[in-house]
């Protein structure tokens, strides 16, 4: 056993330490989003099926002998195809969504070696079976999920911090030879076997049970169901902080602690335990995604995380405990992979064109708690009539709880609507709260009419039943409660869509008062700028970009006001563009189409700019890089305002190509208002890096009604970098600059090879 134990593991661990590697590699090539993982996941996904089918059939096609030298010579392929990082060639891709230039990239550079390693578990745990008939197989499964979190926690705290990329490389390509030993040796076990023990079934297994149809669905819709649930929490995160190893590893890692402590033993999952801890769980989902941003950071993540721990408990738990015989471990594993896959294809695939938000995340929720209503239907005898009853005993009050909250909302919900014929008549009820005590005296009057019913008939209470029933009912309060969730983000938003690159809102707010009426652009939950919509006022500076911020005093301080050259890497509403002047030129780099077309309609910054205003689709970083020089006098990046932060624009490389574009005595100007980030030391890295110097410039948002402090001007952070000494040295300048960050000063200068957030967390 223990050289299959440490092929599985090595594997394991190599297949799990490559995915945050190689999305590292190429998350600067596609605009830094959120979906390059979600993309990444989806063909981790997928291969990990291809191994396991391809594991499946071998194991059941061909003799041992064959197997070991199919095996042998598709690991040699693999070494053959080493080293797995990807060409710059694949760099040039065409606009819009990259989602199949990214697949067809990572077959090319790493297909092969991953999907030898994806086979690794169930061809291994195969092997073992047949050499070792009379031990379990099962537990390692769990010793590779193992390895696995092993590999995902070590990233982002060792080998990220503590090797390039390249050094990382070439680890695992020493890696996958050590593992290629490894299985050579387990494939010489299988060659010295006996050939007329594998020509049947070992002992005692011939008449193993076949597992059923509705085993078989279940195998496929509990992992399906996890796997929606570890992408949907993934993509929440990333594009509510960044996109960075850490919030891809720690939801994985949790993902594969569920997988490790479900297949270890069935002691470590219980119904009881793991259906209150879900009850607990939404409801504390829904408080968050109600609060949305104004919740803290560090409480959305635990939030979210240990959400996703309890259902991806219950869904592995549950199908853990519906294994079959170990004759049938291979199809086992394939239809776990399958549904996996599901799951990657459906988040990465058909959210994006079917949803206009992240609402795979609710439905993941409510999909949960379908699948645990379903098994606990058909599982009366899984738990005792005690614990049936005592899981009906804590439900009840929180199921009344919750028909209590969702009656005292709708009658709100329907006080709101205009043209409700049930207005007056709401309107005359008095307080809503009187709503509650009704709420809980009706329930109190059913809970004993229910059980004096009971007793009369002397007839035992069907406590498994009505346990079943409140979980029906609470789904369907969940459903309730979820839906209300998506309306009130919906109210008042004229567009509403979704692409590769996230989630894009236009609202529209006091169209009834002309000269208040504006529009308001967000992406995700944060504002990404404001525009009024009178004539008079729709070229008004707002939001960021203020003339008191430093931006505005950069801009009007500069000596040279006239035929200016501007770089912008960030479109948003345009709002920038509004400082333009006749004769000057602003060369926009944006990434997101759908933003571009938003800018132009109904948004109007752009149209109605003096400039000339130049628009170039893709990548701000790969399109300079790829451009002769354009000798700009300013360089504005406003792309790191609390969503998903493309931190490849901060990096040493980055700059390297601003300051050839850059005139010796021009500007770099730098958006770093954040909620969660610090950005303020890793500019400033860079700043000493290439000889600038630099002022910081906080500005607080506008408190009075004048165009110089009204409400449509926000806080904001900007950094000043500049060579031009006479410049900086302007005293507007010099008095609205903070003084220079004396904290974080242990943070090294970003690289390509190197960044890291941990230190930078607000």
């Amino acid at each position: 056993m223990p050289a299959f134990a440490l092929t599985i593991f090595i594997g394991a661990f190599l297949l799990f330490q490559v995915q945050p590697l190689i999305g590292k590699y190429i998350l600067p090539w596609f605009g830094g989003g959120p979906g390059v993982w979600t993309t990444c996941m989806l063909f981790f996904q997928m291969l990990l099926l291809g191994g396991y089918a391809y594991a499946h059939f071998l194991s059941r096609r061909c003799r041992p002998r064959t197997q070991a030298i199919v095996h042998l010579v598709l690991l040699a392929a693999a070494l053959a195809s080493l080293p797995i990082t990807p060409n710059d060639s694949w760099k040039a891709h065409p606009n819009g969504d990259p989602t199949w230039h990214i697949l067809t990239l990572l077959a090319v550079s790493l297909g092969l070696p991953y999907l030898v390693l994806a086979a690794t578990g169930p061809l291994m745990q195969e092997w073992f079976r047949r050499t070792s008939p009379t031990a379990s197989p099962y537990r390692l499964y769990a010793l590779s999920n193992v390895g696995s979190l092993l590999a995902l926690v070590s990233y982002p705290f060792y080998f990220e911090t503590h090797f390039t990329r390249k050094a990382q490389a070439q680890f695992w390509s020493w890696g996958l030879l050590v593992y290629a030993v490894g299985c050579g040796f387990c494939a010489w076990r299988v060659w010295r076997q006996p050939a007329v023990e594998w020509g049947r079934e070992p002992v005692g297994e011939a008449g193993a049970p076949r597992p059923t149809g509705w085993q078989r669905l279940l195998w496929v819709c509990l992992p399906a169901c996890a796997s929606i649930l570890l992408l949907a929490v993934t993509n929440k995160m990333c594009q509510d902080v960044a996109v960075i190893p850490f919030l891809w590893v720690l939801p994985l890692a949790l993902y594969l602690v569920s997988f490790i402590v479900c297949f270890d033993s069935p002691r470590w999952y219980s119904r009881f335990y793991y259906t209150l801890a879900l009850v607990v769980a939404m409801v504390a989902v829904c408080v968050a995604l109600f609060e949305g941003a104004d919740m803290p950071i560090v409480r959305q993540v635990v939030i979210y995380t240990a959400t996703m721990f309890v259902g991806c408990m219950i869904c592995h738990g549950e199908l853990y405990h519906l294994r079959p015989h170990p004759r049938h471990l291979t199809s086992f594993y394939l239809l776990i992979a399958a549904g996996g896959a599901v799951g990657g294809l459906f988040v990465a695939l058909v959210a994006p064109n079917v949803f206009s938000n992240f609402y795979e995340l609710h439905l993941s929720l409510a999909l949960t708690v379908l699948l645990l209503l379903l098994i606990s239907v058909g599982g009366r005898a899984a738990l005792s009539p005690l614990r049936w009853r005592i899981l009906f005993t804590v439900l009840a009050p929180v199921a009344t709880y919750g028909l209590d909250r969702a009656v005292v909302a709708g009658v709100d919900w329907l006080r709101l609507r205009d043209t409700s014929s049930l207005k007056p008549v709401l309107s005359d009820w008095g307080p809503v709260e009187k709503l509650h005590w009704l709420v809980w005296i009706v329930a109190g009057l059913v809970s004993v009419a229910g059980y004096l019913r009971h007793r009369r008939r002397e007839r035992a209470v069907n406590w498994h039943a009505m346990t079943c029933g409140l979980l029906g009912g609470g789904l369907g309060a969940l459903v309730l409660a979820l839906g209300m969730q998506v309306g009130e983000s919906l109210r008042g938003s004229l567009v509403t869509g979704r692409n590769f690159y996230g989630v894009l809102s236009v609202f529209e707010y006091l169209k009834e008062d002309p000269e208040s009426h504006y529009y308001l652009l967000m992406h995700g939950r944060i504002t990404h700028g404001l525009q009024f919509a009178a004539p008079g006022r729709a070229q008004m500076i707002t939001s960021y970009f203020g003339p008191g911020t430093g931006l505005g005093l950069a801009l009007r301080q500069f000596p040279r006001q006239e035929n200016q050259r501007v770089g912008l890497l960030g479109l948003g509403v345009g709002t920038v563009t509004a400082y333009g002047k006749r004769g000057d030129y602003y060369r926009v780099y944006e990434i997101n189409p759908q933003v571009k077309q938003i800018a132009e309609k109904p948004f109007s910054y752009v149209a109605g700019s003096q400039a000339k205003v130049e628009i170039v689709m893709g990548d701000g970083r790969l399109s300079m890089e790829n451009e002769p020089a354009q000798n700009l006098d300013f360089i504005i990046m406003d792309a790191f305002s609390s969503d998903a932060v493309p931190v490849h624009l901060l990096t040493k490389e980055a700059f390297e190509i601003y300051q050839r574009h850059l005139k010796p005595d021009g500007v770099i100007l730098v958006n770093i208002s954040n909620r969660y980030l610090d950005l303020r030391p890793v500019v400033e890295n860079a700043a000493r890096a290439f000889g600038f110097r630099t002022h910081a410039i906080n500005h607080e948002d506008g408190g009075g009604d004048d165009d110089e402090g009204g409400w449509w001007l926000y806080s904001s952070t900007w950094m000043i970098l500049s060579k031009n000494q006479a410049f900086m040295d302007r005293p507007a300048l010099l008095a609205a600059a903070s003084p220079l960050s004396t904290e974080k000063n242990d943070i090294p200068l970003w690289t390509d090879d190197y960044t890291s957030m941990f230190k930078i967390l607000q």
